[in-house]
């Protein structure tokens, strides 16, 4: 009796994020996926029903990813500079841990069917949301498109990371992002 391998999605989706990054949406194949994931390419269909759905997959574990150590932060019961601590070093960390799947979403997201790039569209705008109410908590002064300003800026800052690697080790990296985000929000951390 034949049985499943349950680790195969994900390596089909590792396999993915990689070749994606690099060659682009239209540059890779389900046969490349699967081949690079270790089985034949049609075997990835068991687990996506198209090149489209592993993508849609990819995108949603981004910003689930996100939106879950967000909510954690905002749900903690913690002061708001401490939630901010928590929304800085989320962003910071995926966008240097993670940089494959990063850049993947800022070059891919086009590539997505109509409904599901509104979805995480909305996804995003509730991410900056929870944002912007911290920020908000902190400097009371900001109008409200001031601090949305300074978290797009802060985001924005920290995933320059996707397109640019200067060879720093990855600690520097991560110092650096934190307190250019920092400055983008105008709290010090």
């Amino acid at each position: 009796m034949r049985t499943r391998d349950p680790d195969r999605r994900v390596r089909i989706l590792r396999a993915a994020t990689s070749l994606l990054a690099e060659r682009g949406f239209h540059g890779v194949s389900m046969a490349d996926i699967g081949g690079a994931a270790g089985i034949v390419g049609s075997g990835v269909y068991r687990h996506f029903d198209s090149k489209s759905a592993v993508l849609v997959a990819l995108l949603d574990e981004v910003m689930d990813r996100l939106l879950r150590t967000a909510s954690d932060a905002a749900g903690s019961g913690r002061d708001e500079r401490e939630v901010l601590a928590d929304l800085v070093r989320g962003q910071v960390l995926f966008a240097v841990d993670d940089r494959a799947l990063l850049q993947l979403y800022q070059r891919e997201v086009h590539s997505l069917p109509d409904t599901d790039r509104r979805r995480l569209r909305r996804s995003q705008r509730h991410y900056v949301e929870e944002w912007v109410h911290v920020l908000l908590e902190l400097r009371p002064e900001l109008t409200d498109g001031v601090a949305r300003a300074c978290v797009h800026a802060a985001i924005g800052a920290v995933q320059s990371v996707a397109t640019y690697d200067g060879g720093l080790p990855r600690d520097d990296v991560v110092d650096l992002l934190t307190r250019a985000a920092y400055a983008c929000l105008g709290v010090a951390p």
